[in-house]
């Protein structure tokens, strides 16, 4: 029997509307968990190899490297995988000391800025940094990388610590471009206020946390390259 041509055709049931949908958001969801499961051990290689690169960039004389973790009252050594703050210490070809590299991010104008910069324990100077993860705006706030003054901060941005351990000397702070006047102040690119203040923050932060379980631990940093090479 045909149908009327003015005949509206009968509307699929809720049910059915919903169970599609139900079907169609399960193969998504199964999709989305796939590609993370696929792509996250990709992403931590990558994130890894960025970190080793940047370990021997901002500690240039150093030729191997070992992992270390503060664990209580303990400095141990972990691997690159721990869950929470970690110190790379660097070595030359003669199982010596040259420096310590250590993580360190903050809110920058547009997202998190996260950097991995070198420091001296024994002169209190951290000499460097290279950026991990930016999305700034080019041109301003990509200028940390670029900038010759702003760079010459890191020629030695005093970050000592204090005689009873407990932190910092001074708080390492950013200034306005061009007003400062003390080895922890670190001088603001004009026109990229903002992602300046961040590295400042950063910086401090970092090394209030980390810079005095450096210096108490320092023995332990210098001494075990040594012992492990002669087990």
């Amino acid at each position: 029997m045909s149908t009327p041509e003015n005949q509206v055709p009968e509307l699929p049931s809720s049910a059915k509307l919903i169970s599609t949908l139900g079907i169609v958001a399960m193969i998504s969801g199964l999709l989305v968990v796939g590609i993370y499961e696929y792509t996250k051990p990709i992403i931590a290689e990558n994130q890894r190899l960025a970190t080793e690169r940047a370990i021997f960039k901002v500690l240039p004389k150093a030729s191997s490297r070992l992992t270390f973790q503060v664990t209580g009252n303990s400095l141990k050594l972990s691997d690159d995988k721990s869950e929470g703050p970690l110190i790379y210490a660097g070595y030359d070809k003669n199982n010596q000391l040259v420096g310590v590299a250590l993580n360190a991010a903050a809110q920058g104008y547009q997202d998190t800025i996260k950097l991995l910069y070198g420091y001296q324990p024994e002169t209190g100077c951290i000499t460097g940094f290279d950026v991990l993860k930016s999305t700034e705006t080019p041109g301003f706030g990509t200028k940390i990388t670029t900038d010759a003054g702003f760079l010459a901060n890191f020629n030695c941005l005093e970050a000592k610590v204090n005689v009873e351990q407990s932190g910092l000397e001074n708080e390492i702070k950013t200034v306005r471009h061009g007003s400062k006047t003390q080895a922890w102040e670190v001088d603001a690119i004009s026109g990229s206020t903002i992602t300046s203040n961040a590295i400042g923050r950063m910086l401090n932060q970092s090394g209030q946390a980390l810079h005095p379980s450096i210096i108490k631990y320092l023995k332990v940093l210098k001494n075990t390259k040594t012992k492990l090479n002669q087990l």
